[in-house]
């Protein structure tokens, strides 16, 4: 059940880590909202794969199996749990020999083959109710361009805010209390720092999701093509492109070198960086000296969106059945049981935003992050195309950083990028 943060090829288990500090209640709860229609004939064995949650979260997921079994007389559900490794590969193994479990853990990288193989049940078709249930971007993430249906019910989510180490930016005579909202002030505040301390605020490259924070679309409608080669995705790259020939980044932020912006901040040799609403306790207990040091804010554009969710094979005996339990894991209840045991994940059930455990702060900087990244989920929305692999990913590094490097216009890196990206998504 890991988290994804990047696209299907490259299944980087980011929240393992994060789950791995925390343990589950297995305190499995009904929800007499949160099931399929009680007239329908939920009845019968049904398989339910998770990804690597064994043993960790064993007593979790069997109270919320044992809780299902009660309110649905009749059933049985055998739980399968796969290791993290090479997760994707497992399921493609079972699509491709017939055994796809009844209900299985897919992000929506790894549920888009399946779907377009007509493997996956569209869940519009089984239940209406899904619009009210769960937040918009969250259903929109099982959602694929150029096929109709959605492909899973939404899990859990985690999403991304601004953190800034306000030491640094009191010391380059910067407010804390208002730190950059636009990538112009991010820019200026730089700017700001590095002539008064040589130090950075800036010191990534942007990717893909920035463009799409911007509001750049990134692929047609019909998922054919790339787009985002516009006058205004080069505009954007240039702006990072005249601040690293400024020295307002690190000269390694374009080389193997690069420790990546986390690390950096965590390192507390840069004031700012993004990450999940639980990303400011992992950098304080790697560094201390962090303690009392971090602010938050908003993410600068579109927020983007993490997610995890549970698709139904339209190939199962008991169908009706495995919607239920797809349903009922991911109900309002059993979400936030799950959300108070594991910091930074969030329930993508819309009831659940009037939660005040999950949308209030207790007033200190953890708090006041997660509060700030609970109260995005509603309008935060997957940025990086589903259908960018690996290969590609690599295709848009290396343009990006020949832009910003000054080597190439950044026209020519987005023309660059898309056309071989485009070859590449005409063999998918």
């Amino acid at each position: 059940m890991s988290i994804t943060r990047i696209g299907a090829a490259g299944a980087a288990l980011t929240m393992l880590a994060a789950l791995g500090g925390c343990g589950l209640n297995g305190s499995g709860t009904t929800d007499p909202d949160g099931g399929a229609d009680p007239t329908t004939d939920v009845t019968g064995a049904v398989t339910l794969q998770t990804w690597a949650l064994q043993p960790r979260y064993t007593e979790y997921v069997e109270g919320v199996i044992a809780a299902f079994e009660e309110q649905y007389p009749g059933t049985q559900v055998t739980w399968l749990d796969q290791p993290g490794d090479n997760y994707s590969e497992k399921v493609l193994e079972q699509a491709a020999g017939g055994e796809l479990p009844d209900v299985t853990n897919l992000p929506p990288d790894f549920a888009l083959s399946l779907a377009r193989e007509g493997l996956l049940t569209d869940i519009t078709t089984v239940d209406d109710t899904l619009a009210q249930t769960y937040v918009p971007g969250a259903l929109a993430a099982y959602r694929y361009a150029g096929l109709e249906g959605t492909y899973g019910f939404p899990w859990y989510l985690t999403t991304d805010v601004n953190y800034w180490n306000t030491e640094m930016l009191v010391g380059a005579g910067l407010d804390p209390a208002n730190p950059p909202t636009t990538l112009d002030e991010l820019v200026a505040q730089a700017r700001t720092m590095h002539d008064a301390t040589g130090g950075y605020l800036m010191s990534r490259k942007p990717g893909l999701g920035d463009l799409a924070a911007a509001g750049i679309p990134l692929l047609s409608d019909d998922g054919a093509e790339f787009t985002f080669n516009t006058p205004e995705a080069a505009a954007l790259l240039d702006v990072y492109r005249d601040a690293y020939a400024e020295g307002l980044m690190p000269d390694d932020v374009l080389t193997d070198a690069y420790l990546g912006n986390g690390q950096l901040f965590t390192d507390g040799k840069v004031a700012w960086s993004t990450g999940g609403g639980n990303f400011i306790n992992s950098a304080v207990a790697n560094n201390p000296a962090l303690e009392g040091k971090i602010a938050s804010s908003p993410y600068m554009g579109d927020t983007p969106l993490y997610v995890q969710g549970l698709s139904v094979s339209n190939q199962s005996e008991h169908l009706p059945t495995a919607v239920a339990l797809a349903r009922f894991v991911t109900n309002a209840a059993n979400q936030e049981a799950f959300s108070a045991e594991v910091p930074g994940v969030f329930p993508s059930t819309a009831s659940s935003q009037e939660n005040p455990d999950l949308s209030e702060s207790d007033g200190s900087p953890q708090g006041d992050a997660k509060a700030i990244a609970f109260s995005n989920l509603t309008t935060a929305r997957v940025l990086q195309p589903v259908e960018v692999s690996e290969e590609m990913t690599t295709i848009i590094n290396q343009q990006f950083a020949a832009a910003i490097a000054g080597d190439r216009t950044s026209q020519d890196a987005l023309d660059a990028a898309v056309d071989e990206c485009n070859k590449l998504l005409a063999d998918l």
